[in-house]
């Protein structure tokens, strides 16, 4: 056989379906936990972990694990004495264990670094000082992210300086937060603090970017400080020896305000993250951002559009962002989808009974669907884990060819319904059936064309539903 040609194809009547997997109960009942703020991590045994910020047997957080075929497991609890308040998603490391911070708890209170295994074994690796222990910072909440050198980095919320420029004071700590790194030997530093114009209260996390450096954003804080306002938010870069560039500064107009959400680098090397509030119609908004600094708008949110992106975006298998949206001043929250030419589709808007103000970043799994947390809502009020199916674009993952054989494999998202086509003559519209329609169990199917002998033939992957 001389070759054969592969194309992908698309109905555009699958459908969107939103599944409620947990709804947590809080202290007590099947699914102890309460008020996920973070989204899910896979780990290496192929099951998803997470943290939530309440419930447990202490009230004071938990992590858990979910099997794919639902399984739920609360794996420990924390007491405040280990930490307390957990608001970040799990790092996985290496060796298949999860780093991990606690906004609160610890020798003062102002949160921890964690190390949990996968069978609940725990290690309390770091308390945090704030400013009294040099100026390491204090209430991390944001993930750590490793440099791929046995390092971890990370941001604290407060301490660092010692001028907040917060309006309004707080138990929690004080000072405009930091940038940590956490050596492998186990030595915590501090690359960097924040201050004023250079931006204050890191709430997004860092993002690794494909050139090495750290990208990130500030709540608070940038060019927009006024006599006693804090500003509208920074996006900056940090490169691993710690030389800090503020990329950009909010102005809480047109471009959005108040930045919790943090950085998804996109397949066309730009930075998408979203401001919570402001835009044009003041709902928030969605933007762009490139290694350099060049800033551009991507989206606006509507009133009706539920608003108030609070968590960063995820790169889809068919190469769009999807992300949530919290709902803060109009409606409960949604899940939506943005290509990089900033086609924008709200895919789900959330009504309480599924859940409500979802505040994690999702994560597409094995199975291509995506799965996420909401912070409240469910059936008991205390929050939810959710999964949602969106009709993906099937794309070839391998082709192989034994003697006049040819076996293909593409992506699909479990649950929905696939079919193989071929055809001989591109010229003419004569598709026959090769493989009979069947419905996805994983992320990827498989069929084989047994007497391929012509020259040419050229196939199409059909989504039925």
């Amino acid at each position: 056989m001389a070759g054969a040609w592969c194309l992908a194809a698309t109905v555009a009547n699958g459908a969107i379906i939103l599944t409620t997997l947990v709804s947590f109960t809080g202290v007590g009942g099947k699914d102890p936990g309460a008020s996920p703020y973070a989204g899910l991590v896979l780990g290496t045994d192929g099951n998803f972990y997470g943290t939530t910020s309440a419930g447990g047997s202490n009230n004071q957080g938990t992590v858990f694990r979910l099997t794919p075929d639902g399984n739920f497991t609360s794996l420990f609890s924390f007491n405040g004495t280990n930490g307390a308040s957990p608001n970040a998603a799990l790092t996985l490391a290496g060796n298949g264990v999860f780093y991990g911070t606690t906004f609160e708890g610890g020798v003062s209170n102002w949160g921890t670094l964690f190390l949990i295994a996968t069978n609940g074994g725990f290690t309390n690796l770091f308390s945090f000082a704030g400013t009294n222990d040099l100026h390491q910072g204090a209430n991390p909440g944001t993930p750590l992210v490793a440099d791929g050198a046995g390092n971890f980095f990370g941001t604290a919320n407060y301490g660092g300086t010692t001028n907040n420029i917060y309006l309004q004071s707080t138990p929690l700590g004080s000072g405009n937060g930091t940038i940590f790194k956490r050596a492998a030997d186990g030595t915590v530093t501090v690359p960097f603090l924040f201050g004023d114009t250079n931006g204050a209260h890191p709430s997004g996390g860092l993002t690794l970017g494909k050139d090495g450096n750290f990208y990130g954003t500030t709540t608070w804080g940038g060019e927009g400080i006024t006599g006693i306002f804090p500003g509208y938010g920074t996006i900056f870069k940090m490169n691993p020896d710690g030389t800090f560039t503020n990329l950009y500064s909010f102005s809480g107009n047109g471009d959005g305000g108040f930045i919790y959400a943090g950085l998804a680098q996109g397949p066309d090397g730009y930075l998408y993250g979203g401001a919570f509030n402001g835009g044009s119609q003041g709902y928030g908004s969605l933007f762009k951002i490139s290694t350099n600094g060049d800033f551009a708008l991507s989206h606006a949110f509507s009133f009706f559009e539920s608003g108030s992106p609070y968590a960063g975006m995820t790169e889809g298998s068919d190469g769009n962002l999807y992300g949530t949206s919290y709902g803060y001043f109009a409606g409960v929250g949604s899940v939506f989808e943005i290509s990089s030419g900033g086609v924008f589709t709200n895919l789900v808007l959330f009504n309480t009974a599924n859940g409500a103000h979802p505040a994690g970043v999702l994560l597409q799994g094995p199975d291509n669907n995506f799965y996420g947390t909401t912070l409240s809502g469910g059936a008991n009020g205390k929050g939810t884990i959710f999964k949602l199916s969106v009709p993906m674009p099937p794309v070839i993952k391998s082709i192989s060819v034994t003697n006049a054989a040819v076996t293909l494999t593409w992506s699909t998202v479990a649950g929905q319904t696939y079919q193989l086509l071929y055809t001989t003559n591109l010229a003419e519209n004569n598709w026959m059936i090769l493989s009979k329609s069947a419905v996805a169990s994983s992320g990827t199917m498989t069929a084989t064309d047994p007497d391929a002998s012509s020259a040419e033939r050229f196939y199409s992957i059909v989504l039925l539903q």
